[in-house]
């Protein structure tokens, strides 16, 4: 219903203050009939535009009855209609318009009870199909929309409502738009804002999710492990080809290893001879060199005990 303008208020106060005036000075002096008919036809006159004169916004379109029937749309601006004869049955709002609307405990495909929470967007094109087609076509689209949503609940699995919202949207404004269509309404979308589904449901969703993301990081893992090993293995290919390089890189590791706070660092011999550091020979030789005045001076030791039993055995 459009807002009460004040200029019909305004017309009926100019033309009502002049006839009262008239009407009260025609009945305080006897003989003036005259001004008594010119302030009451003032008053008639004020009231009569009062009633006639109508205001209708921009966006504003005023559905006129004539006796009943049907006579035109007024609007926008000012317009007059004939009081008592034609009346305004409806005022048509042509902006677009959001209406909230929602599917309570719904069945999904594979029967998970959800609730669903959207917003739709509708302009009325035909004001004459939205006043005469439906008797209350607010009232319809929302219905509409309601039963549109759980027939649509009903064929879609859970999993696509969650990941595919933007699919159902625009399925939902299709079957919406083509029924309110015959109404003088066009839908122009229709949005989801929201999916709610049990408790219960929500914890096994969570449970199913963090095991999702445990395997695909083990995968991840898998496959990081798989790229170094492929790596590792060129560059063994390298350095088998150049023992130049392998021994440089040697060398770089323990350098690397022994720079900090001077840790002392033991290689088995194995090691060495495999970063061809060198072998055990050199170890070996001065372990050789350091016990061998030991063994000699136990061979004089034993000469010298010899030599003494013998005197002894002599004499």
């Amino acid at each position: 219903m459009s807002r009460q303008h004040p200029l019909p208020y305004i017309v009926f106060l100019v033309l009502f203050l002049p006839g009262l005036l008239l009407l009260s000075t025609g009945l305080s002096r006897p003989g003036l009939y005259l001004s008594v008919a010119a302030g009451v036809a003032c008053i008639v006159l004020g009231a009569v535009l009062a009633l006639s004169v109508k205001i209708a916004d921009q966006w504003e379109r005023a559905v006129v009855l004539r006796l009943g029937k049907f006579t035109g749309l007024k609007g926008p601006g000012l317009f007059f209609i004939i009081p008592v004869l034609e009346t305004i049955a409806y005022w048509i709002d042509n902006r677009v318009i959001t209406t909230s609307f929602k599917a309570e405990k719904t069945l999904t495909k594979d029967t998970v009870p959800v609730d669903v929470e959207a917003v739709l967007f509708w302009k009325v094109l035909d004001a004459r199909k939205a006043a005469l087609e439906v008797e209350d076509y607010r009232s319809a689209i929302s219905w509409a929309s309601q039963t549109a949503l759980r027939e649509v609940i009903g064929k879609s699995l859970l999993a696509d409502m969650l990941e595919g919202r933007e699919k159902i949207d625009i399925e939902l404004q299709k079957i919406i738009d083509l029924r309110t269509r015959e109404w003088g309404v066009h839908v122009s979308s229709v949005e989801i804002r929201d999916v709610l589904i049990p408790a219960e449901l929500q914890d096994a969703m969570s449970m199913q999710a963090q095991a999702e993301r445990e395997r695909q990081a083990r995968v991840i893992l898998g496959d990081s492990e798989r790229q170094v090993a492929r790596k590792f293995e060129e560059a063994a290919e390298t350095y088998k080809n150049n023992p130049t390089a392998l021994h440089l890189r040697a060398m770089n590791m323990l350098y690397e290893g022994l720079k900090e706070k001077a840790t002392l660092v033991i290689v088995p011999a194995t090691v060495l001879d495999t970063m061809t550091l060198g072998d055990m020979s050199g170890t070996v030789s001065l372990a050789k060199i350091l016990t061998e005045p030991a063994g000699k001076a136990e061979q004089q030791a034993g000469k010298t005990s010899g030599k003494e039993r013998a005197a002894e055995d002599s004499e």
